[in-house]
């Protein structure tokens, strides 16, 4: 089993895929909760260059709500993290599978919400 749910846009600009990210996102029922410009974060430490690379954390609060409901110290595995990069075919967006992120828990309830929420993802990337 993968661990992510990708798609690779050919010819785009980084920033405007980054853009139009975080309007399917919130197309779908997601906030962007955090950011991580890894490439500046690299710069900066390590001195060291790489092509654009960003960390979102994605989080649907409704979704959210239910994981730790059923499992409450699931907010360790929270939010959804995608990234975008700048790969040679274009900008590479992927999600983490919250299926397969989850099978770390043994709760066949927790399991069905990370279906659902890995389903939103799926479509969120096949909008893009």
């Amino acid at each position: 089993m993968g661990y992510t749910i990708t798609r690779t846009i050919e010819g785009a600009d980084f920033d405007a895929v980054d853009s139009k990210v975080r309007s399917v996102l919130a197309d779908h029922g997601f906030g962007v909760l955090t950011e991580i410009d890894v490439k500046a974060t690299m710069k900066k430490k390590l001195d060291e260059e790489m092509d654009p690379y960003r960390i979102l954390g994605a989080c649907n609060p409704t979704m959210a709500w239910q994981a730790i409901g059923i499992e409450p110290r699931v907010g360790a595995m929270l939010p959804c993290n995608m990234i975008l990069r700048q790969t040679e075919d274009g900008i590479e967006v992927s999600a983490v599978d919250p299926v397969a992120s989850m099978q770390a828990i043994d709760n066949e309830k927790l399991a069905e919400v990370a279906a659902q929420v890995r389903d939103m993802l799926a479509k969120v990337i096949a909008a893009l």
